[in-house]
């Protein structure tokens, strides 16, 4: 009992910093994904069908390959294939090619939700807003933005849910996010060694991350019960 006393706020503390690389790439995927999976959604729907062609081939591959395989070819493949390491050895350098993977993945998931969105708004919408004169931008964004993302926002809440567990995916690449600095305890870190218990507590983080974003995702969703 005095061991897990004396070694409790060191745990917490290297936790703490863990969580907050997980925090950051969390954000920056959903700051770089949603508008990208907005753009890849306008792609994949374009009539000029190389564009069309490019963009669904895109998504093909994103959403049938692992995310993990994709971090390490982003990560590995400039320096491994092409001799040019452009994400350094730092863990900026890491962090980076992780975001990028990130943002490039969910970008794709999300680009399916938006244009599931998109097809589910009545055609009438689009010609009636003609007839009043709108212009096609002025019809999506006044008229059908607001319908589609209370349409999208249950299966968007749960990528976003899955997205902040997926981060841990981040440690193939040795991020050190939470769940490294909680295995590292195992392995000897800052004296402490074959301690399992900080790896199991990282799900906590997890657990209350996840509930305060269901919280707060389930009152959006309220808010936007006008469009029924």
């Amino acid at each position: 009992m005095d061991t897990f006393i004396q070694q409790f706020p060191i745990v917490i503390h290297a936790l703490n910093i863990g969580f907050l690389q997980t925090l950051k790439l969390f954000f920056v995927t959903l700051l770089g994904a949603l508008p990208l999976g907005l753009l890849i959604s306008f792609g994949s729907q374009s009539k000029f069908w190389p564009v069309k062609a490019i963009f669904k081939l895109l998504i093909w591959v994103v959403r049938g390959t692992p995310l993990m395989i994709q971090l390490l070819i982003i990560y590995y493949f400039p320096g491994l294939v092409m001799h040019n390491n452009i994400w350094g050895g730092e863990e900026s350098g890491r962090f980076i090619a992780s975001a990028v993977a990130f943002i490039i993945n969910y970008a794709c998931y999300f680009s399916e939700i938006y244009r599931g969105g998109m097809i589910s708004i009545p055609v009438g919408q689009d010609e009636a807003g003609l007839v009043l004169g709108m212009s096609k931008t002025q019809i999506f964004f006044k008229v059908k933005l607001l319908q589609m993302i209370k349409r999208i926002l249950p299966p968007m809440s749960n990528e976003i849910l899955t997205l902040v567990k997926d981060t841990s995916l981040a440690r193939i690449i040795a991020l050190q996010e939470v769940i490294w600095a909680g295995q590292a305890f195992m392995k000897g870190s800052q004296g402490i060694s074959g301690a399992i218990w900080p790896l199991f507590f990282t799900a906590v983080y997890y657990l209350v991350c996840n509930g305060i974003l269901t919280v707060g995702l389930g009152s959006l969703e309220k808010k936007l019960n006008f469009f029924r």
